[in-house]
């Protein structure tokens, strides 16, 4: 009783895969479709297989056996492969070619059945295992022979015309409602979407400091006097800042424009040679117009240096052309 409850609870599964399936595409359609014919190719070539063996069943072979649960099959009914099982098979792995979802329930529901049989003692184990391989390798191959001309066939249904015809292959995609189909392809809306890709691809590539340099307006001539002035230009030519360029070495903007020395210097330097506190500079520092034909001078008070910080007042310094 158990067994034939298996088979009908199969053919109820296999009725819940062909209505779901009406409304797809008619290549699941036609899985569907195959389901029952490939159950039946798989009990074709198990009882095939039965005539070539023909081994005795358990419930007479076996002496001394206790009866078995099942009325034991008459003579010519043999063992071996088992047919229950190989319709199992079959019926389990058709469901789940057509409806992957389903095969959590379908394969363990085969293998109950098949071994149900060694249970009430009409099979042997290995009967119901080979029966469990033919059934399902025999839908495999059947099915992938078939699905392209069960394909056509299921697409010839649906445009016949044929109300029969129409009900059995299901409305298809082409019946479906405007929320269930792929939105059409847009060509322009496709080239806005690359062009903002490639627009965000650049500012992701920007914010990394990798931009390209843009131009950049000129500085004001000129970058004070003294060491000072020359060291600040010297290093804004060499990180790009008086040649057009915007980012220094660490990828990071310059501030803006100063005629300030130490402004001038990116993140403001200080000069080594700078007097800091007004402290007294070492004597063999030399002018800052040294090779501009100027001689050794002495300042009595620092209002006579140019930048104000060679000194304090009081102080002599001595430079050196």
């Amino acid at each position: 009783i158990g067994t034939d409850a298996g088979l009908f609870l199969f053919v109820a599964l296999g009725v819940v895969v062909w209505w779901r399936s009406r409304p797809a595409g008619a290549r699941t359609m036609a899985l569907a479709a195959l389901v029952p014919v490939g159950t039946a190719f798989g009990y074709v070539v198990s009882e095939t297989l039965k005539t070539f063996v023909q081994e005795e069943r358990p419930c007479r072979a076996v002496v001394g056996a206790a009866a078995s649960i099942a009325e034991c099959p008459a003579y010519g009914d043999w063992s071996f492969p088992s047919n229950h099982a190989a319709i199992a098979g079959a019926f389990a792995m058709a469901l789940a070619l057509a409806w992957r979802r389903i095969a959590w329930v379908t394969m363990p529901l085969a293998v109950l059945m098949a071994f149900s049989r060694v249970f009430v003692g009409v099979h042997y184990p290995h009967d119901v295992a080979a029966g469990l391989v033919v059934g399902a390798l025999m839908v495999v191959l059947f099915v992938r022979l078939l699905t392209g001309p069960a394909t056509k066939l299921v697409e010839t249904m649906r445009t016949s015309g044929s109300a029969a015809a129409n009900w059995l292959a299901g409305p298809g995609e082409a019946e479906r409602g405007e929320a269930d189909r792929e939105p059409e392809r847009d060509p322009q809306r496709d080239e806005r979407r690359a062009q903002a890709a490639q627009a965000s691809h650049a500012g992701h590539a920007a914010h990394a400091g990798h931009a390209p340099e843009a131009p950049a307006a000129a500085p004001e001539p000129g970058y004070g006097y003294g060491h000072q002035g020359r060291q600040a230009a010297g290093q804004a030519e060499q990180y790009g800042y008086g040649q057009g360029g915007q980012y220094d070495q660490y990828g990071r903007p310059f501030p803006q424009q100063s005629r300030q020395p130490a402004d001038q210097a990116p993140y403001a330097d200080p000069d080594p040679y700078s007097t800091p506190y007004n402290t007294p500079q070492s004597p063999s520092l030399t002018d800052p117009y040294a090779g501009q034909g100027g001689a050794p001078q002495q300042w009595q008070d620092p209002g006579q240096d140019p930048q104000g910080d060679w000194g304090r007042q009081g102080a002599t310094y001595r430079h050196g052309g």
